[in-house]
C-alpha cells in the first residue's frame, strides 16, 4: 500500500505576513478606540476612564502602525 500524497498547502511566508498585516490593523483599531472613547462619551465613567489611558491608546496606534510598516517592508522586499 503507498502512503497518501500531502495535500497542499498555502505558503507559511504570506500567512505569517497576512497575520503580522492583521495584528497591526487590530492593535491600531483599539488604539484608536481608546484615544475617540472621551470625545465620543465624555461624561460617562467609560469616557473618563479611556481619558486616563490616553498613553495606552498612543502605545496600541504607535504599535499597530509598526506592524502594518513591517508588513508592507516584507511585501516590498519580496
Amino acid at each position: 500500500m503507498r502512503p497518501a500524497m500531502p495535500l497542499p498547502s498555502a505558503p507559511k511566508k504570506s500567512k505569517s505576513h497576512n497575520e503580522i498585516l492583521i495584528k497591526g490593523m487590530t492593535i491600531a483599531l483599539i488604539g484608536i478606540i481608546i484615544l475617540a472613547a472621551p470625545i465620543f462619551k465624555p461624561e460617562s465613567g467609560i469616557g473618563q476612564l479611556f481619558a486616563q489611558s490616553y498613553l495606552v491608546g498612543w502605545f496600541a496606534l504607535i504599535l499597530g502602525a509598526a506592524f502594518i510598516v513591517q508588513f508592507l517592508l516584507r511585501r516590498k522586499k519580496g
